[in-house]
């Protein structure tokens, strides 16, 4: 169990929670969730458990499986030389298009044979233009965008909305619907009407300067 902290903690960034909503998904408070994280508390009832695989929208199984199956490293973990040289990361503007199709020599993620392979495969790295600043993604961030104009399951999906790229977490509270959680608001789209927003790509991963002290 010495390695479900990190994991819980890699799973809910992953997920685009901060600690306070991880908490009120799972009936707890986010002290209780510092202290899983850090390994404050190792020992986690079989119904929390339960309870933070819904709310982190993966199995039990991933949960609690001893390899590390969400990509959230610091810089300083870096992707290989190969791998970075093959796919040049790709700078992120607020206007669109989206970088990839911007750059006539964007290439996606090759095969790394790691263990975040099946993860980032077919990925686009970008990070933040400068002087531009994005929710979840900070200058010197990097991140691993997958190309689709699909909805695919709840995390961080880079939209075109209101003229403009965007960052933001979606969920799907209930069917037909599609829920945008921007920090200044929540917005709810039926996908039956017009969208007022289109998807460009689902955040893989995502690798920060420096380490998230959250």
């Amino acid at each position: 169990m010495d390695a479900l902290g990190p994991r819980i903690k890699q799973l809910r960034i992953y997920a685009g929670l901060s600690k306070a909503a991880l908490a009120r998904r799972v009936g707890v408070s986010d002290v209780t969730i510092s202290y899983w994280e850090s390994g404050t508390i190792k020992q986690v009832g079989h119904e929390r458990l339960i309870a933070l695989a819904n709310s982190l929208h993966c199995s039990l199984e991933r949960l609690l499986e001893d390899g590390n199956a969400v990509a959230t490293p610091t810089a300083s973990q870096r992707i290989t030389e190969d791998a970075l040289s093959s796919a040049p990361l790709l700078a992120l503007h607020a206007m669109p298009p989206v970088p990839w199709k911007a750059h006539t020599l964007a290439v996606p993620l090759p095969t790394s044979g790691t263990a975040i392979d099946t993860l980032v495969r077919g990925c686009y790295l970008v990070t933040p233009g400068a002087g531009e600043t994005f929710a979840y993604l900070e200058e010197g961030d990097i991140a691993a965008i997958l190309p689709t104009s699909q909805f695919r399951q709840e995390g961080l999906y880079l939209l075109d909305w209101r003229h403009a790229l965007t960052i933001q977490h979606l969920s799907q509270p209930e069917p037909e619907t599609l829920r945008i959680a921007d920090p200044a608001h929540h917005t709810t789209v039926d996908p039956n009407q017009p969208f007022p927003f289109h998807i460009a790509g689902r955040l893989q991963a995502r690798w920060k300067q420096r380490d998230d002290s959250d």
